[in-house]
């Protein structure tokens, strides 16, 4: 029997490849499509039970890793894809530890998708073996020895649209926050970093790979 399937990405041009990526897998039976976390939830509840998410991970108006937790939470059975143009030792620990069943990169072939959905749908874990070295070294590592690992999911988030240039306003909107709110999460950020102001934390992200 093939699982029912969302595919969730803000740009229709994607999802359409991906759509088309996917059907060549008989395993697999897209019922509908999201653009943002509003859609998928209005998918979720017109066509009941799902079985798989293949999702990314930088969403309009609420945060991938926040909503992979979420439906985690609520749908214990779901298995989760994510599928991000962010590296995988960015983001891909953050998504396991939230529920994740696999991560991969927008780079990848077409061919590493399906056998990622196969893998997941097989009720492993898809890691790739630059998922595997982001593992092994964030095990290895320190506890917070990096400093942007002591953020909160939604901190760090906030951290690469500061260090991106974007305005205060526009992180608000893109977060679906208030400025007020942004503002308390930048404050957070600059106290467990050490850092004193936008420059010095626009510098460490460069610097790490983060922008």
């Amino acid at each position: 029997m093939s699982a029912r399937t969302i595919i969730v990405d803000d740009h229709a041009i994607v999802r359409r490849g991906i759509v088309q990526i996917l059907s060549a897998n008989p395993r697999v039976q897209i019922v509908a499509e999201a653009s943002d976390y509003p859609t998928l939830r209005i998918a979720l509840r017109t066509h009941g039970e799902i079985e798989l998410l293949v999702t990314d991970i930088g969403l309009p108006g609420k945060d991938g890793i926040e909503i992979l937790r979420q439906l985690r939470e609520e749908m214990p059975k779901l298995k989760v894809l994510v599928l991000s143009m962010y590296p995988e030792d960015q983001y891909a620990v953050r998504a396991f530890r939230a529920g994740a069943s696999g991560y991969l990169n927008k780079a990848s072939a077409p061919e590493r998708l399906l056998e990622a959905v196969d893998a997941v749908l097989a009720g492993r874990k898809f890691v790739t073996p630059e998922i595997a070295q982001a593992l092994i070294d964030n095990l290895q590592a320190p506890q917070q020895a990096v400093p942007h690992e002591k953020l909160s999911d939604r901190e760090f988030q906030t951290l690469k649209l500061i260090a991106s240039g974007k305005r205060l306003a526009d992180i608000a909107e893109a977060l679906a926050l208030s400025p007020k709110t942004v503002s308390v999460y930048r404050a957070r950020i600059l106290e467990k970093m050490g850092l004193r102001n936008n420059a010095e934390l626009t510098h460490y992200a460069i610097k790490n790979g983060l922008v």
